[in-house]
């Protein structure tokens, strides 16, 4: 019997979160976790708490900004190798953006396997930041090509790693940041200390963190401190910043 072909699938684009703007001014896509390997299609209920949590944020803060906040919904879960569907529904995802609101920029925001695919797709035109929260990044292996950064070049970029992460190493995304700081300077990584995979005991400064980064990237609003001495820090110092518990408490959005 002959193997049975991969089905074809489409992305999609969830509804938005939070009343959508009359003038949409920028964009959120939010990315969701996957699996390095699966033919299956995820379900649409498989966002985590922490991407939902994050999705009703950016979408009170960007409200007078005109701030669109969508969700890819992606055709498989998995990666699958030199497939990368989930970086090529975040694409899709971006393009399609341009399709319903027109030249705005987008920020891509990633969680885990959705972190590398904010990476690996924030070379697409209308991207102009791109969040990458606890990445999940391949073992560096001599025989294989090295993850791409060139596509990040004009972007704003931000890592966020929990540094007792046993899911996904966070020493490949120092490497990565470093390499990708080479190639462009606006990029900057905050480590959240003692927290894992989930980054469930600082979530509360992580999404202040992620919250500040995207709307200075996407409105050019100020920005906190901590945020603009990562990105001018000369690495490792700007790649290793410590994400301070409390971290927003003072911040008004």
């Amino acid at each position: 019997m002959g193997q049975q072909a991969t089905p074809v699938r489409t992305a999609g684009l969830g509804k938005a979160v939070g009343p959508e703007p009359t003038a949409v001014s920028g964009a959120v896509l939010l990315l969701p976790g996957g699996e390095e390997v699966s033919a299956r299609r995820p379900s649409l209920v498989r966002a985590t708490p922490f991407v939902r949590s994050l999705g009703r944020r950016f979408a009170r803060a960007g409200r007078e900004e005109g701030l669109a906040v969508h969700t890819v919904h992606y055709r498989y879960r998995g990666w699958n190798g030199g497939e990368a569907h989930l970086a090529a529904d975040a694409r899709w995802g971006a393009d399609e953006i341009v399709r319903r609101y027109g030249d705005v920029p987008v920020c891509l925001v990633g969680l885990d396997m959705g972190g590398r695919a904010a990476l690996r797709s924030g070379g697409h035109e209308a991207v102009n930041s791109v969040v990458a929260l606890a990445p999940w990044l391949p073992e560096e292996d001599v025989a294989a090509p090295e993850e791409p950064v060139r596509q990040l070049v004009g972007r704003r970029v931000l890592i966020v790693h929990g540094t007792n992460d046993e899911r996904t190493d966070p020493e490949l995304s120092f490497r990565l940041a470093a390499r990708a700081k080479k190639a462009n300077r606006d990029v900057c990584r905050f480590e959240v200390h003692s927290d894992g995979h989930g980054l469930h005991q600082h979530r509360d400064e992580v999404l202040a963190l992620t919250m500040d980064f995207v709307m200075g990237a996407l409105f050019g609003c100020a920005v906190s401190r901590p945020v603009e001495d990562a990105l001018a820090a000369p690495p490792p110092i700007g790649l290793r910043m410590p994400l301070a518990a409390g971290f927003g408490r003072s911040l008004r959005r």
